[in-house]
């Protein structure tokens, strides 16, 4: 257990049911998160385009891209309750199970062993970065999370209740509303490298019509420690799995890759879907509160594409529509 929390402050308590899954940009965008499923204890220097992060682990190694299913699972609870206009708190108590279940772990007495770990990796990997989050460009040192508590456990010993202190720093991104929507399905995906690609691909490609990038910068983002021609091998299996959700990724001449969107992601405004007005999804905020209403429309969106791309002489209303019916189902 890490440094105990004030039972004076205020707490900002999880309770939205199957919150959207939501990731802060700064982690999507730099290799915060060892790729490695043994104890990586090794400083990382990463230095791209002005932005400057030095990772330094603890005894426990460095947090794990699976170590930040707990802040994604935090950072999607807090911008629920932002979206349904609620207040929020830097400390947060969440029940151990949930977190479990909505990451898509095991709720075996190891799953709540490896959670623990989970917490202490987090807490003991330190950050020095000049990346910006909200308005503010500081050089600063903090943890991932400040401090974690059990704040209930049964009688054998296993957590039930958690109360977590995330840093100012990733709180203020979180205000700001630095983050991104994430799949659903990336809490299925077991290879650390895949879940880093999506990631990337989805902070630098998101719904454009494609990003291309040289396998030298790939690898340096990625924050893989292998050898360049082993790191291409690994990319080439993925590329031929094809597991990663939401895009495609193809090698092309020059040794880079081009990342495109998969049919169903259609961007608003770029001619390839119809054009939601702010109205329509301030109403459908209004109809759902709480609700993320991008990650519905996105829904709504890849519904459309599934039915045949109809034209619609209506998107407002057919998309109010279809909330209304997903409502009563």
């Amino acid at each position: 257990m890490s440094g105990a929390i004030s039972l004076q402050q205020d707490f900002f308590v999880c309770d939205f049911f199957a919150a959207v899954p939501k990731h802060d940009l700064a982690s999507m965008e730099h290799p915060l998160f060892s790729l490695s499923t043994r104890p990586d204890r090794r400083i990382l220097e990463y230095e791209h385009n002005g932005v400057q992060v030095t990772v330094t682990p603890s005894v426990r190694g460095r947090a794990t891209i699976f170590d930040a299913d707990i802040l994604i699972f935090c950072i999607s609870q807090l911008m629920a309750a932002i979206n349904a206009g609620r207040p929020t708190a830097r400390t947060l108590t969440l029940t151990a199970h949930d977190l479990l279940v909505a990451t898509g772990r095991e709720t075996s007495g190891d799953g709540y062993k490896r959670l623990r770990e989970a917490f202490e990796r987090l807490a003991g990997t330190r950050i020095t970065t000049n990346i910006v989050t909200g308005d503010q460009e500081t050089t600063t040192g903090f943890g991932l999370i400040e401090a974690w508590q059990i704040v209930r456990k049964t009688r054998g010993g296993r957590m039930v209740s958690v109360a977590v202190t995330l840093s100012e720093w990733l709180y203020r991104a979180v205000l700001a509303k630095s983050v991104l929507t994430l799949s659903r399905d990336y809490f299925r995906m077991r290879k650390p490298l895949e879940r880093r690609l999506y990631e990337l691909a989805r902070k630098h490609c998101g719904r454009q019509a494609a990003w291309q990038v040289s396998v030298e910068t790939l690898c340096k983002k990625s924050g893989s420690a292998s050898p360049r021609r082993v790191f291409r091998a690994m990319l080439r299996e993925i590329i031929r799995e094809g597991r990663i959700p939401d895009y495609d990724l193809t090698e092309e001449p020059g040794d880079l890759i081009r990342v495109t969107p998969k049919a169903a992601l259609v961007e608003p405004g770029q001619g390839r879907g119809p054009v939601l007005s702010p109205a329509a999804l301030d109403e459908a905020r209004a109809l759902i509160p709480g609700a993320d209403v991008y990650a519905l429309e996105a829904e709504w969106r890849a519904m459309w594409a599934a039915m045949g791309r109809k034209l619609l002489r209506s998107p407002d209303k057919a998309f109010l529509g279809w909330v209304r019916r997903r409502i009563a189902s």
